[in-house]
Parts: structure tokens; C-alpha cells; sequence
């Protein structure tokens, strides 16, 4: 058994930039790719087997047809998303729906809980996480009324911090920051404010009732409590466990022996080089271990994030 390499599908977008080109050594496919989908098997982004016996298939087909490899999990898709984010300008303030929401108004899609892992920002970089309105109703007034200001909350960001974003949480990722987003497999994302910006000369499509719908009020900020272990050679942090997934962050430092027990184990590295039982891994490398893959090893100096049912 071999861990799955994947074949990254990349996004053009009005806010992209180059740093997966520059920092990660992508090919990517213009100075505006605002997205890399790592880890996906959604249809608006499938992404390929790299390596070994299932080299060519893409993680849709392996889901459907090869269970086994994800431990017989239930579900009709694969259930988690990974992308890597860079935002030359702002992104557009949004929010997502819960699964209720979605699968009755979005042709019964999955809804979207995610989390953002700072992997780089501008010194003075902040980002757009909730609201100031203390009702519903004043949700709505604010929107309608258009006090954008008021209304939305922006905070101080660094490196290394860690959002949970469940739906309803108002949301923006700002210009000058690079993340790496846990997601469950759904891209239905509504669209409150889009600072009025132009794409091809009009206005791009807001979603301003089915945001006002799924805001949740008042905003109650997610405490993460990230709990750490340290062992020879590494320290590894649960950034979080949540009912859609479970987000670990490895600092690797040497040579150190781990156990894959969960049903599959998706694996990005962030920073660094190195090697998982023998086969070379760099930054910007995203693999699967699949069910039963057991013990493994990994050596070298990386920065790694690693996400799990």
C-alpha cells in the first residue's frame, strides 16, 4: 500500500495572485489563480490519481469504486475538500448554508463547514470573521441599508493562526493572505457585499435573501482549543475536531513514527521537505493514506496539516 498523490485543479479568480506559482511551484495557469483545489473530488473540480496502480483515475472514481481504500465510509461523495488559497485582493464577504439549508434550496448539495489555516500574511493582513448586528433584524437592516462598516467584523491576523468557519459565520479572506482551507465537499457559497467591484464589466451575481436567511445572529466567535503532543522529533497540534472533520498541524523536525487509524488521512505540506517511508515530499505535495495504511514514518524538516473524518 502506497499513500495517493493527487494532481491539483487550479482557479482563476477576479482576487487571484501568483504565489502558488511562486511560493508553492505550481504551474499555474495565469498571475490571477486564486485557488488550488488539492485534495477534491467535486465535480466542479476532480482531481487525478499521480502515482501507482489507480495513476489516472480521478478521486470521484476512486470513492465510488474503490471504498475500501477510505474505510467503507458511508455517503454519496467524498466527503472533504482541501485548497490552498491566495488572496491578492479581497475576497467577496459571504456566508455558506448548513446541510438542511443547502440540500433544500442548492439541488441538494452538502452544505459548507470549513476552516482556515493562516499559512502566510502581509504583516498588517486582517480578515473578515462575523458581524456587529446583535439581532436578525438587524442583520437584515444593516444589508439592506448598506453600513457596511458598521456591520462587518475585522480582525488582526498572523501566521499560524486557525478559524472555524460554520455556516451562518459571516466571512472574508483580504487581500495578501495565503490559506489552506479544510471544507466539507460543497461550493455553494452566498455572496452578501462584493465592495460593488466590476467582472467583465458587471457586477458579479450577490445572494443577499439567502444570506440574510442564514446569518446567524449575534455572532458568537468559535473557540478553538487546540490541544498539543509532543514527541521525539516532532509536536503535533489538534486544531480542531468537529461533526465534519478532524484538522492536525505536525511540526516535523528529525525522523518520527506515526499510526494512519482513521478511515483515510489527507496530508498537505505547508513548508519544508522530507520523506514519508522512503518517498521524497515537498511543499506543495498533497496525498491520501488510505484505511489500513498503518504505520508510517516521515523524516525531514515540514510544516504539514492533516485532516480526517
Amino acid at each position: 500500500m502506497e499513500p495517493i498523490f493527487l494532481k491539483p485543479v487550479f482557479k482563476q479568480m477576479i482576487w487571484g495572485g501568483n504565489r502558488l506559482g511562486t511560493d508553492f511551484g505550481y504551474e499555474i495557469p495565469g498571475d490571477d489563480t486564486g485557488e488550488c483545489w488539492a485534495i477534491s473530488a467535486h465535480p466542479n473540480g476532480d482531481c487525478q490519481v499521480k502515482n501507482g496502480v489507480y495513476a489516472g483515475m480521478s478521486l470521484s472514481e476512486l470513492w465510488n469504486d474503490h471504498r475500501e481504500l477510505f474505510g467503507n465510509t458511508e455517503g454519496d461523495r467524498f466527503p472533504l475538500l482541501i485548497k490552498l488559497i491566495d488572496a491578492r485582493a479581497d475576497l467577496s464577504i459571504q456566508v455558506h448554508p448548513n446541510d438542511a439549508y443547502a440540500k433544500e434550496h442548492e439541488n441538494g448539495s452538502l452544505g459548507k463547514t470549513e476552516c482556515w489555516y493562516i499559512v502566510d500574511c502581509d504583516a498588517d493582513a486582517e480578515i473578515v470573521i462575523g458581524h456587529h448586528a446583535k439581532t436578525h433584524e438587524e442583520v437584515k437592516e444593516m444589508i439592506e441599508n448598506k453600513r457596511w462598516n458598521e456591520f462587518i467584523r475585522v480582525i488582526p491576523i498572523k501566521k499560524g493562526d486557525f478559524f472555524q468557519i460554520n455556516p451562518g459565520c459571516l466571512h472574508a479572506i483580504k487581500g495578501g493572505t495565503l490559506i489552506l482551507e479544510t471544507q466539507q465537499n460543497s461550493d455553494i457559497t452566498y455572496r452578501v457585499y462584493d465592495y460593488d467591484r466590476l467582472s467583465n464589466g458587471k457586477p458579479r451575481e450577490l445572494h443577499v435573501e439567502k444570506s440574510i436567511d442564514v446569518i446567524e445572529a449575534p455572532f458568537v466567535p468559535y473557540q478553538v482549543s487546540a490541544t498539543r503532543e509532543t514527541g521525539a522529533g516532532y509536536e503535533r497540534q489538534n486544531l480542531i475536531t468537529c461533526d465534519f472533520y478532524s484538522v492536525d498541524k505536525l511540526e516535523l523536525h528529525g525522523t518520527a513514527a506515526f499510526t494512519q487509524d482513521k478511515p483515510f488521512l489527507n496530508v498537505s505540506i505547508l513548508e519544508g521537505d522530507g520523506t514519508i517511508d522512503g518517498i521524497m515530499i515537498r511543499k506543495g505535495d498533497h496525498f491520501i493514506l488510505p484505511a489500513d495504511y498503518g504505520e508510517y514514518t516521515l523524516s525531514g524538516n515540514m510544516t504539514v496539516i492533516t485532516s480526517s473524518l
